[in-house]
């Protein structure tokens, strides 16, 4: 079922459980997603790139939309990290259920009102806003921010960010990264603890791929109800490739194919397991939740 972004977050967030929002390229992440989603029977959010967006445009939005809407499993369908009001408004055109402004890399009062206005189109179409203060290093997918770049959240300023712009929920920067960590993962726990006391709506956190368990267990705890999943999705998809084709074990392209899915799916499951969502999507309003409800 094509579902609303903010009826997953907020549900996710009354009941202690993160989303997981995962990027997507093609049909085959996009079955990759809607198979792990309707195996673990969790809720999950099919993610754009704004990359993805460009190269696949509007039937690739038509694409996540279909699959959503014929799933039995509650599925939003997200852009992430767009910088373009063009973007935008082609993406909430095309019917997607939320967006990701994202104004970080502008000086603080640009990114308001970059936001506000992002938000107010969102609105008036139905979608939702995701926004984010600080900013998040590392590379991916052509998004590329140095460390000397990045700067953490800062508390107080989130609290008059979302006054001022009306966002539906936040990103947030406590230490995690873009891509793959190139140390141990440190996240600052007191801040993010903070911010959460503060601040009402829905956290976000992006970098999610490769944090240790208790880490995500403790962002969960603390009102991070969403995770943005990419490197590790996209690494069991370009591997099994690699392998398939350097073997010989893959023959045909429907092979390929199939082969992508299924390691995408794979990590996907361990993922939707780990962020506590699965076997929740009947707290939420689909298909799925109502025959549940009759056989009660």
């Amino acid at each position: 079922m094509l579902s609303s972004t903010r009826e997953l977050l907020e549900t996710a967030q009354r009941n202690i459980y993160a989303i997981g929002a995962f990027n997507v390229y093609n049909l085959e992440g996009v079955k990759a997603v809607i198979g792990a989603a309707e195996a673990e029977q969790s809720p999950a959010m099919l993610q754009l790139h704004p990359s993805a967006l460009v190269y696949g445009g509007v039937p690739l939005v038509a694409l996540c939309l279909e699959a959503a809407r014929s799933s039995i499993m509650p599925i939003s369908v997200h852009l992430d990290h767009s910088t373009s009001a063009d973007d935008i408004r082609m993406a909430l055109d095309a019917g997607i259920t939320s967006i990701m402004a994202d104004g970080s890399h502008l000086p603080y009062e640009q990114n308001m009102t970059f936001t506000r206005k992002m938000t107010e189109w969102a609105h008036e179409k139905g979608a939702i806003v995701e926004a984010e203060i600080g900013r998040i290093s590392g590379t991916e997918d052509g998004l590329s921010i140095a460390e000397k770049e990045a700067k953490m959240t800062d508390p107080d300023q989130a609290v008059e960010f979302i006054k001022a712009t009306n966002v539906d929920s936040l990103a947030v920067t406590i230490g995690n990264v873009h891509g793959e960590y190139k140390s141990e993962p440190r996240l600052d726990f007191v801040r993010l603890e903070k911010i959460r006391h503060l601040v009402k709506v829905p956290l976000v956190l992006h970098g999610a791929s490769g944090l240790p368990e208790f880490m995500i267990s403790r962002s969960i705890e603390l009102g991070v109800c969403k995770f943005n999943v990419n490197t590790e999705v996209r690494q069991a998809y370009l591997q099994t490739l690699k392998e398939g084709l350097c073997s010989s074990s893959l023959k045909d392209l429907l092979d390929s194919m199939g082969a992508t899915i299924e390691s995408m799916q794979s990590v996907i499951v361990e993922k939707l397991q780990l962020f506590g969502s699965s076997g929740k999507a009947h707290l939420h309003q689909s298909p799925y939740a109502e025959m549940l409800a009759k056989r009660t």
